[in-house]
């Protein structure tokens, strides 16, 4: 595979161009195989493609015949005018019955191909952003959301025109060709030698272009990634830009990238630019000869002008093929550096898998237990030491801790985003990595600190586009939470749009919203992740007012800093460097004289 060195491409070995041709063949057979479902459209395209090449071979065959019909030649001084006037009506006509059917042919071949590529693509743009959707956590940890964009967007849309029109047309093309070289034989095997002179050079040109092009569409497509990664995070990260002054900078950032697009696109332009040239003058070579030779041959008379007229034609032609089959091989070039992107993303397998005869629990009651737990999100740097404890149904536990004691860390195991190491996580007995992820994650509600809202309106947020929650659940789950204090108030209530990420709402309604659509959604387990961190205080005494509610008959687990929002909790457990310290309720904390307490007296001193 070619590398950009000092902004120029490396030029890669033998070995390694056998490589790499034989991974672009990988490459392809994958893409081929989404073909599949449509092959009785291909193969009828196919087979209009075939008729409509025959159909433009027949063009200069039937002008030739004519020339020497009723123009020039025996044939055409044995006739009288009229009965030469008689013939060219003929061939005028039946010229027309070929133009006419050149046309329809054409147009349906090319409708049946843009409708079966676009097929094609959605089935490739929907299988990628399904197969997205079940990578574990760890992979969004570490992937750039940009990077993933351009994965199911650009990519997939650059692979579009292979299947809509360049299959089709180097078929047609490689049809062309070999229909040219054919008919030139048989009319003239002398000529027809002549006509190839310049085809060697021609054809090296073509290997060489499709060499460039190639190792040119790579590095386009990588700096194309590059730039859209930077986009995607900078403009979500525009309030911090802004916020420290660093517009200059960033835009110096961006000039860069942008730069190094431009400069991958201006050597993919320049590929083109010189191979287009060179064929032509290959053509015009071949051109030349032919009228040299075919002149010298019809003044000996050794061929007609009808038959110099067709070879000329045919020489025209038979270059325009070669020309579109390296463009061809180009595009086909840049399919393959796409969807060699979107098999790197296919090929992400999931970290946590789902067994394939999971355990289906009757129903959910809630009983959480953590047996000697270690987790690490890498290698072994312990996020977890020996973590154990057990939530009974409808128990209200609470962590506290420091920053980076590991509270966060418990949530997400729970829901399984993430595998532990060692020990075992048993929810109602059954270790969670034998039940199915969907009743697992279906019976947890969460509410995080960071309130994630979609693009649409305050019903869709809540609802979650769930048909089974009805509008009466709906409101009775945001009255619950007292959301109905500001949707109320709201011009068109539950249909008031909602913008990107919530940006039209404050970060109090943006969380009233967040807790609605947890409880419309009835988890058996409720889990509050720092859900009162952002909320000022009137909306935080309108949630405490509703915690009581929300809880009753639920296993609820709390994460919070402020430890005056779970006084009220059974069990109170104080997670120190990845450990439990101290358990028990407030008061027993308290009574312990120990981390929790000098927790709760910074607190106290602090208000």
């Amino acid at each position: 595979m070619s590398e950009s060195v000092n902004g120029r491409l490396k030029r890669p070995s033998l070995r390694e161009q056998m490589a790499d041709n034989k991974h672009s063949l990988s490459i392809l057979r994958r893409l081929a195989l989404y073909m599949n479902p449509y092959k009785g459209q291909l193969i009828l395209s196919l087979v209009l493609v075939l008729i409509v090449t025959a159909l433009g071979l027949v063009k200069p065959i039937l002008i030739g015949s004519a020339i020497d019909t009723c123009i020039t030649g025996e044939l055409a001084q044995s006739r009288t005018p009229d009965e030469r006037f008689a013939i060219l009506i003929r061939d005028a006509l039946c010229y027309t019955a070929v133009l006419l059917a050149l046309f329809f042919l054409s147009r349906k071949e090319h409708v049946i191909m843009q409708e079966t590529g676009q097929k094609i693509i959605y089935d490739l743009r929907n299988d990628l952003f399904e197969h997205t959707e079940g990578l574990s956590m760890q992979f969004f940890d570490t992937t750039p959301v940009g990077k993933i964009v351009t994965r199911i967007t650009n990519d997939a849309e650059s692979i579009n025109e292979v299947f809509s029109q360049t299959l089709v047309l180097l078929f047609q093309n490689l049809t062309k060709v070999l229909g040219f070289a054919v008919i030139m034989l048989v009319l003239n095997i002398r000529m027809a030698l002549w006509s190839f002179a310049a085809l060697p050079a021609a054809i090296v040109l073509t290997f060489l272009f499709r060499t460039l092009s190639r190792r040119a569409f790579r590095n386009t497509r990588n700096k194309l990634t590059a730039l859209n990664t930077f986009l995607s995070e900078h403009i979500s990260g525009m309030q911090i830009i802004q916020l420290f002054a660093q517009e200059a900078r960033k835009d110096m950032e961006f000039r860069e990238r942008s730069d190094d697009l431009y400069k991958a696109s201006f050597r993919e332009l320049m590929v083109n630019a010189f191979f287009r040239p060179l064929i032509y003058m290959v053509s015009v070579i071949a051109l030349v000869i032919v009228v040299i030779v075919g002149s010298r041959n019809v003044l000996s008379g050794a061929i007609t002008l009808g038959t110099l007229y067709i070879f000329l034609q045919y020489i025209v032609s038979f270059f325009n093929p070669i020309e579109e089959l390296a463009e061809q091989f180009s595009t086909i070039q840049s399919a393959v550096a796409s969807a060699e992107k979107i098999f790197t993303l296919f090929d992400e397998t999931p970290v946590v898998r789902e067994r394939p005869d999971p355990v289906s629990l009757p129903a959910i009651n809630g009983r959480i237990e953590f047996d000697h737990v270690w987790f690490a999100y890498h290698d072994e740097d312990w996020v977890l030491k020996d973590v154990s404890f057990v939530i009974e149904p409808g128990q209200r536990v609470a962590f506290v801790g420091a920053t980076g004691a590991g509270k966060s860390s418990i949530l997400n195991l729970i829901g399984r985003y993430y595998d532990i190491q060692r020990g075992v996580i048993r929810l109602d007995g059954v270790d969670i990595r034998d039940l199915s992820l969907d009743q697992l994650r279906g019976a947890i509600g969460q509410v995080q600190q960071d309130v994630f809202l979609f693009s649409g309106d305050i019903r869709r947020n809540i609802k979650l586009l769930d048909d089974q929650i009805t509008d009466d659940e709906m409101i009775r789950a945001a009255t619950d939470v007292n959301a109905t204090r500001f949707i109320d108030f709201l011009s068109r209530g539950y249909s008031e749009p909602v913008g990107e990420r919530g940006a039209s709402l404050s970060s109090g309604q943006r969380q009233l919203l967040s807790f609605a659509r947890t409880l419309a959604h009835n988890p058996t387990i409720l889990i509050l992740d720092e859900a009162t961190s952002n909320i000022d205080t009137e909306t935080e005494q309108w949630i405490q007012e509703a915690l009581v509610r929300l809880m009753e008959g639920r296993t609820s687990i709390m994460v919070a800093h402020r430890l005056s929002t779970i006084q009220h909790a059974d069990m109170i457990l104080v997670m120190h460097h990845g450990r439990i310290r101290e358990r028990g309720t407030h008061q027993e904390l308290l009574a312990m004289n120990g981390i929790y307490k000098k927790l709760y007296l910074i607190q106290l001193a602090g208000e």
